[in-house]
Parts: structure tokens; sequence; C-alpha cells
């Protein structure tokens, strides 16, 4: 497998944490679950077939994707291709950084993978055409940088407030409130939920829960001994029960189904 990770240069690097560029990628299996990381990205399919994305019970195909998709934050797992003889140019947004890149509030693309062009303008296109004709990684990752400079350069204004909240939440989940967060910033509660509707996609709540969630994700994966109660209370929830029933809304699996689980990445389990 060929895999390559860049991060842009200022400015964009306030906004895109990484560029990812991989193929040749061949596990045994077709399909994974993917699981909610408070995360949003642009995908460019380089290969000239559809991808698809599946029903989370049966694994029939409901909705096709192809050439360039916007994926929005997610509330829920989602069940999509394993990656086998793809190649793929994704960028990976910051958490909360993506709203200066996009037509639409955030949570107008909730739960949803969209075509390209509609949530970031036909001209995209273009640079999946110069994408494909760079004949090396490093070259791809050239033409994007200049690419979303030229596009964007007039809207890559960071948030501050949503910055600083949504970096909160990400580095103490077990700890923060939504009303300490809001009287930190200096807005409302309600206004504070809006803002973060816009930007992230989601209210603050539904982004503590995900990111609470992505921390035990992150535990279970580093621990040999894992001793659950000790788990969720470090994880931020307020007993073990809390912990279980969050863990198998955002993952379809009790935490101790999820041990159990193959997968090759974090946030990506094998079913089929």
């Amino acid at each position: 497998m060929l895999f390559k990770l860049h991060i842009p240069g200022f400015p964009l690097n306030q906004f895109i944490e990484s560029f990812v560029y991989y193929r040749d990628y061949n596990p045994v299996h077709s399909v994974d679950r993917f699981l909610p990381d408070g995360n949003v990205n642009i995908v460019f399919d380089l290969t000239d077939y559809p991808k698809f994305i599946y029903d989370n019970e049966t694994l029939k195909e409901i909705q096709t994707c192809r050439n360039v998709w916007f994926s929005g934050i997610r509330n829920r797992f989602i069940t999509i291709p394993s990656g086998k003889d793809s190649e793929m140019f994704v960028i990976n947004f910051h958490k909360g950084m993506s709203y200066p890149f996009v037509k639409v509030p955030l949570y107008e693309l909730t739960d949803s993978v969209v075509d390209g062009d509609l949530v970031l303008s036909t001209e995209i296109m273009d640079m999946r055409s110069m994408l494909l004709e760079a004949p090396t990684p490093a070259g791809k990752f050239t033409v994007a940088e200049k690419y979303l400079l030229r596009r964007f350069s007039h809207s890559l204004i960071v948030n501050p407030f949503i910055k600083f909240a949504v970096n909160a939440i990400i580095a103490l989940p077990e700890q923060h409130s939504i009303r300490q967060i809001s009287s930190k910033v200096g807005y409302s509660q309600k206004h504070l939920i809006k803002l973060f509707k816009d930007h992230v996609g989601i209210t603050p709540k539904g982004f503590l829960k995900i990111i609470r969630f992505q921390k035990a994700v992150q535990e279970i994966e580093a621990s040999k001994n894992i001793h659950w109660a000790r788990l969720a209370l470090e994880s931020g929830y307020y007993d073990q029960a809390h912990f279980i029933h969050d863990f198998k809304e955002f993952s379809g699996f009790t935490p101790q189904e999820y041990t159990q689980k193959q997968y090759d990445y974090l946030n990506y389990i094998a079913v089929g």
C-alpha cells in the first residue's frame, strides 16, 4: 500500500489538518463500518468506477458516489467500501473548520455524503482533473494547496469563538459543560448552539458526546487490560450504563463486543 500524508502551509493549516493520498490497499474484507469521529472530509476518487454507501443492516447499496464528495459530520455510523483497489485523495479538516469552504451551514450536511459540486461549486471538478494529471503524491499535494488558496483565500477567516469552544471540548471532554464554555466565550447558550450548528454541523452537546466516545475508543485501542468503570468515568460518562448506551449508539456494539471486532485502522470495523 502507498500511503502519503501532507500538512499544508499557512493559512490552510488553520483549517485543514492534512491531505492524504493512498492507493494499492488490499484488505481481505470489502466493507467497513465507519464510526462517528467528529470530522468532515472532501474525498477525491481518482478511479473511474463508482463507490457505494451501504445500508447499515442489510449491506445493500443505497447511495452511489462518484469523482468528488463531501462527507459531513456524523451522529451515527456509516457503512462504506473498505478501500480495496481504490485510489483516493482526501482533505481532512480540523474539527469545526470546514465552514469557509462550503456554501451552506454545516448542519444541512450532517449525516450526509453529498456530491462535491453541490457543496463546493462545479470548479471542484477542475481540481480533480489536476490531481489526476499530477504524476506523484508530492505533485498532487502541491496542486491541492495552490488550488485551494486561489479558490478560497478570500474566505479563510478563523472564527475564534468556535475554535476556542471546539478545542476546549477536545482537550477535556470529561470536564466541560456547555454552560461553562458559553460563559467563557461570552455568548448565551442559545447563540453558541447556533454558531456550532453552522460551523460544526451539530450542537455543542452532540459534539461533546462524539468526542467522549472517541476518547473511549482511543483508550480501548491503547489499553491491554481495560477497567470498564474507570474508563467510563475518565471518558466523561457519569456511570457505566451511560457509557454503554452511548457507545452502542455510535458504533452499534457494546464496548466489550467492539474489542472482539477486526479493524486495520481506528474507527473502521470490518463488517463484510
